[in-house]
């Protein structure tokens, strides 16, 4: 073959291929990025999936799930193998796809309510049919480990998941059952504006207030989730990429020096420093207990992501506490440091 030729078919190989070159991330990886789907809303009178695809739940606390679906006018169902317990999983992998797997196909559940976090999603990832997810969406939700679960739905088929509270949580307060509500049921108005809830800082440990690291607005799709999941993801191809975005991060239970290392990771693999904004929820028991040999959950906050000078601020109502707003994850929202609002443009559900 002449070298001429053989030079034009490697310019050309990505569109003989259909690839966009632009849409190359930057190890060389060609991807082509999802179409975006939205799932259907949801109604009262819905049946909703409860399932279990990371660790095991408490089976005292099984009924919080039951009782805040139902106050919410919704159906749970679900098998016995939400009760499956493999040492830290609920269940082997096999077990926890099949029954992921078995409400996704079933035409009477409208939407899959994870019941809790813990560990197990990222194990999952590569055994989950996304054929199947594509030509069956539904709401999925939860947070903490499900942060894995959406993003990598999300990354491979497009749907749009929603990062809110998991089932198993003690009963949802007003705050909570609202916003889903809102966000799940397709009620709200647009722009649906997600306030700071202020009484939550009553329940905050002293250090928790809310704090504007960079003052501004922004704009972009909203992506983001538990820090350290967000961490599991580059090199792989489930990652994110976070140019444009605004950026939602939360962790528990994390001293601040691994919330450096873990900050400090991203800012390295990462196109997080071209993100819109960040809207940092509440880092619950993540603070020093002895700042004179460890910098502070603030200090680090602000040293790791002021340099940005993106608009960023500490505190909004989310994380592991009470009061969880519903975030979908690739719906175009503005947050305000100002005010210190979120507010979704657009509806997350096909109503």
């Amino acid at each position: 073959m002449q070298r001429r030729n053989f030079n034009k078919m490697l310019a050309l190989g990505p569109a003989l291929l259909g690839v966009n070159t632009l849409q190359a991330n930057e190890n060389n990886n060609f991807y082509c990025k999802p179409k975006m789907i939205k799932p259907p809303a949801l109604q009262k009178g819905d049946t909703v999936a409860l399932v279990s695809p990371a660790s095991p739940i408490n089976p005292e606390k099984f009924s919080f799930a039951i009782s805040n679906l139902e106050n919410m006018g919704l159906k749970p169902k679900y098998t016995n193998a939400v009760f499956n317990k493999t040492g830290y999983l609920a269940g082997t992998d096999d077990e926890r796809i099949q029954d992921f797997h078995n409400m996704i196909a079933d035409p009477e559940v409208k939407a899959i309510w994870c019941l809790r976090g813990g560990y197990g999603c990222t194990r999952i990832l590569p055994k989950l049919d996304y054929n199947l997810i594509k030509k069956n969406p539904k709401i999925i939700i939860g947070y903490s480990d499900i942060t894995a679960l959406i993003l990598g739905i999300h990354s491979q088929t497009g749907l749009i998941g929603f990062h809110g509270p998991v089932a198993i949580s003690e009963v949802f307060t007003p705050f909570s059952s609202s916003q889903a509500e809102a966000v799940l049921f397709g009620k709200s108005s647009i722009p649906h504006v997600i306030p700071y809830q202020i009484q939550s800082v009553e329940k905050y440990a002293a250090g928790q207030e809310p704090y504007i690291i960079n003052s501004g607005k922004a704009t972009g799709a909203l992506l983001g989730g538990n820090l350290s999941l967000l961490v599991c993801l580059p090199g792989t191809k489930y990652a994110p990429s976070y140019k444009d975005k605004i950026v939602f991060i939360e962790d528990v239970g994390e001293k601040p020096y691994r919330i450096d290392r873990m900050l400090t990771f991203l800012l390295e693999s990462t196109d997080i420093n071209k993100a819109s904004g960040i809207v940092l929820g509440v880092f619950n028991d993540c603070d020093t207990t002895d700042p004179e040999s460890s910098l502070t959950l603030k200090e680090v906050l602000t040293d790791r992501l002021g340099p940005l000078n993106i608009p960023c601020f500490y505190g909004f109502t989310f994380g592991h506490v009470s009061d969880i707003c519903t975030f979908p994850m690739g719906i175009d929202a503005e947050m305000n440091t100002s005010d210190m609002t979120v507010s979704l443009l657009e509806q997350s559900v096909k109503i």
